[in-house]
């Protein structure tokens, strides 16, 4: 296997400088950090692995989906991955690397990936996000073996807003649907869990252009009032250096899942990183998230 791109001890000084000072200036910091990775991330391998771009899964220009596949995929399991960007912004191609690292680092690891697309606030509001992620959840299902894919081997992450989308679907929209689809696994990577408009939430304005000020929403929109003992199994990964409340959420949620079930799940605490760099990682030389994920997924393909 090639060799994946070093870190280099500039970054990581910068990150532990200014993690501390994190939720000053979130804007700032984030771009900040795709500008760092993404440069990083342009020097790692790509033999082996296809790339098939915009495919639509439904008829918005944003309903469209990117897929990662290795070469020689038969059967595949998938992982479907959704972006952050705090509900009003952000895209499945940040830039030309991020956050197609996602898919290309879990596709050199046997795994067909899809990066999805979705409506964005203000001009849509909740649950747009995740009846979008129910439709591509509807073409993979139809389409995904085309691809090299096994439409029974679904593992579900979404990172920041993403992540409170996909909690959305898996916990809530999947749970009620009249057939439910089958999901081996849902990975939170610092994950907007529980829906808010504090005023220690910099994003709490973002939020609320989504949700509105609704709180039956906010409750609805919270993974939390969701899970039970037969939810999708779930595990956690969080930075050192989040955007302010992100943390505490995860840990919340965490903490109710092990109580409903007598056992703790995974959680990978990342030291050194911030809510960007914890995502924008993937692909390089720092696999700690990585292998922590695989480990996940391969232990829920074992048992089933």
């Amino acid at each position: 296997m090639s060799t994946l791109p070093t870190i280099p001890q500039s970054l990581i000084d910068r990150m532990k400088t200014i993690g501390p000072r994190w939720g000053e200036n979130v804007p700032v910091h984030v771009k900040e950090m795709v500008t760092a990775y993404s440069e990083i991330l342009a020097t790692s391998p790509r033999q082996g692995l296809i790339q098939h771009d915009e495919i639509a899964y439904a008829t918005h220009a944003r309903q469209v989906l990117d897929i990662f596949r290795p070469e020689l995929a038969q059967n595949a399991p998938v992982l479907i991955f959704l972006h952050g960007g705090a509900f009003v912004d952000g895209s499945k191609s940040r830039t030309p690397e991020i956050y197609s690292n996602v898919l290309r680092y879990f596709s050199r690891h046997g795994f067909v990936g899809v990066n999805i697309e979705y409506r964005l606030a203000p001009d849509f509001k909740y649950p747009s996000a995740t009846e979008d992620l129910d439709l591509a959840m509807q073409w993979v299902h139809q389409n995904i073996h085309l691809y090299g894919g096994d439409d029974t081997k679904i593992f579900i992450m979404g990172h920041s807003a993403g992540a409170a989308h996909s909690s959305d679907y898996v916990y809530r929209l999947n749970s009620i649907a009249k057939k439910p689809s089958p999901i081996l696994g849902h990975i939170i990577v610092s994950g907007r869990v529980r829906i808010e408009n504090r005023l220690d939430n910099p994003n709490a304005r973002k939020v609320e252009a989504y949700y509105g000020l609704d709180q039956n929403l906010f409750a609805q929109g919270s993974a939390i009032n969701h899970v039970d003992k037969n939810s999708v199994p779930t595990m956690f990964a969080i930075a050192e250096y989040e955007n302010p409340l992100i943390d505490m959420h995860c840990l919340e949620l965490a903490s109710h899942i092990a109580q409903l079930n007598g056992k703790a799940p995974r959680i990978c605490w990342l030291e050194g990183h911030n809510h960007t760099s914890i995502i924008a990682s993937l692909d390089t030389s720092d696999e700690r998230l990585g292998s922590s994920i695989l480990s996940f997924m391969q232990t829920q393909l074992s048992t089933n």
